[in-house]
């Protein structure tokens, strides 16, 4: 299992590298396969796994599994979204970038694996990843701007956070650079540490190298979100859940802080916001509702924007509520009424962020779940199975929405339902529709949501689904049957 030291790590860096217990035949062997499926047939995509099915051996490595168990604990699950990046000899590398759907929220609900079946040295080309970075949304001044180019031998496997900034460095050698990308997601949200936890307390003074690829000047902005990320993946409910009201001096100066051009200072003040507990709500609520941070949704998901973020005192001012917790929601659930369709999405959004110490909020999210706009609807989707796990109380609305016209909220209702598990009974009959979705991540996850209810009912849809789906990973143009 991990250390605490490993984790402080992920937290601190977004990343951790592990090394698989497989010999150096078998990935000599998976390098072999993916040159003859690249040559014979090109990249094959979310096939990757089927095609080249002993990849699944690294999944399962006892290293890259306590590793995924200690970042997003038990039962995760292995998306069907999945690659094999190609970086030939001579390229100039990729964009730097942060893959695309992220909404850039700071609690670790999904993470990436990078698989090197090769000997990676620097001058090949290998992921180039900058410390730090998932927690900045912008590329300005106050960035993470160093990278750290991971290369490593074979059977080397990189676990980073989603929002990681990352891209292909150019690879200068003579020699092919394969590299497999697999997407994990949490399942049930953290009700204690999921790894080898020693040691309840995150030290700001730490003297062992774990500050080391941050910026001197970052670390001490940056403690207080590290620590309330440390209690979190601990499942501490919240950081204001315990503190009472706790005056309102400062509170002004603080909220100001929140539009900072250095997101650092700004990340500063909303966790300390966010320690206040109630006293800082109606303030952060306005701050978040405030008519000129309207933009930030119509910047992030109307206009394609791969790989830019968005830096706004408004989604400061929600990363302040998620971490209060508690003492948040019922502000929270009212603002979920507002009028305007971004001010709803802002409210629900931060509810389902919140998790499952905002349970109160599942008949409004409930609601949410057919509102007028789509994003209010995706979020609300997604909240209810963060919110919702433990009863059944969010399946109906999400059975609605398996309906939707969207695939996003399909997509989002499907692995809501996966995370809600054997409480979501109910739901087995409308996600066997679902197998037959035209979106291919909506199918992917109705098969694990159905694996996750458990009944006899679903485990039959399940077969009668893998008798007609099945791949036979040996079929090639050369040998179709």
């Amino acid at each position: 299992m991990l250390t605490d030291r490993q984790m402080k790590q992920f937290i601190v860096d977004g990343y951790l590298v592990v090394k698989t217990n497989l010999p150096p035949e078998f990935h000599q062997e998976i390098f072999r396969q993916t040159e003859e499926v690249f040559e014979k047939e090109g990249n094959p995509g979310n096939n990757l796994l089927p095609r080249i099915p002993a990849i699944q051996e690294v999944l399962d490595d006892p290293a890259v599994h306590d590793a995924f168990t200690g970042i997003l604990g038990q039962n995760y699950f292995m998306e069907p979204c999945r690659h094999c990046h190609y970086n030939r000899p001579g390229s100039d590398g990729q964009t730097l970038h942060k893959d695309s759907f992220a909404r850039r929220r700071h609690h670790t609900r999904w993470a990436m694996m990078m698989y090197y079946p090769q000997d990676t040295t620097v001058d090949m080309g290998p992921t180039t990843i900058f410390p730090g970075s998932q927690y900045y949304n912008t590329l300005g001044d106050d960035s993470i701007e160093i990278g750290t180019p991971v290369a490593g031998e074979a059977g080397s496997v990189i676990i980073c956070h989603y929002d990681i900034r990352h891209g292909g460095s150019p690879n200068r050698s003579q020699k092919n650079r394969y590299m497999m990308k697999f997407l994990a997601t949490r399942m049930e949200e953290p009700q204690g540490p999921s790894w080898g936890s020693s040691d309840q307390e995150w030290r700001d003074d730490a003297d062992d190298g774990l500050f080391d690829a941050i910026p001197s000047d970052l670390v001490p902005r940056a403690q207080k979100m590290w620590k309330h990320l440390w209690r979190w993946h601990q499942g501490e409910p919240g950081n204001g859940s315990g503190n009472g009201d706790g005056g309102t001096d400062g509170v002004g100066q603080l909220v100001s802080e929140l539009g900072h051009e250095k997101e650092s200072i700004a990340f500063q003040a909303a966790y300390t916001l966010s320690e206040m507990g109630e006293s800082a709500v109606p303030a952060l609520i306005d701050a978040m509702l405030d008519e000129s941070e309207a933009i930030r949704w119509h910047e992030i998901f109307l206009i394609p924007t791969k790989g830019q973020g968005f830096h706004s005192s408004s989604a400061n001012a929600s990363y302040a509520l998620s971490a209060m917790g508690p003492a948040a929601v019922p502000a929270l659930i009212d603002a979920a009424g507002h009028k305007d369709w971004w001010a709803r999405v802002s409210a629900v959004e931060a509810l389902g962020d919140i998790g499952l110490v905002a349970r109160d909020a599942i008949p409004v999210l409930a609601g949410a779940a057919a509102d007028e706009s789509e994003l209010v609807r995706v979020h609300a989707a997604e909240g209810l199975g963060t919110a919702g796990q433990g009863s059944a109380a969010a399946v109906p609305a999400l059975i609605d929405a398996l309906q939707d016209e969207s695939e996003k909220v399909r997509r989002a209702a499907t692995l809501a339902l996966a995370r809600i598990g054997v409480h979501a009974e109910e739901a087995v009959p409308a996600l066997k529709s679902t197998l037959q979705d035209e979106n291919r991540y909506v199918r992917g996850q109705t098969v694990h949501a159905l694996y996750r209810t458990g009944t006899p009912e679903a485990k039959d849809i399940l077969i009668e689904h893998l008798m007609t789906s099945r791949w036979c990973h040996s079929t090639t143009k050369e040998s179709t049957h």
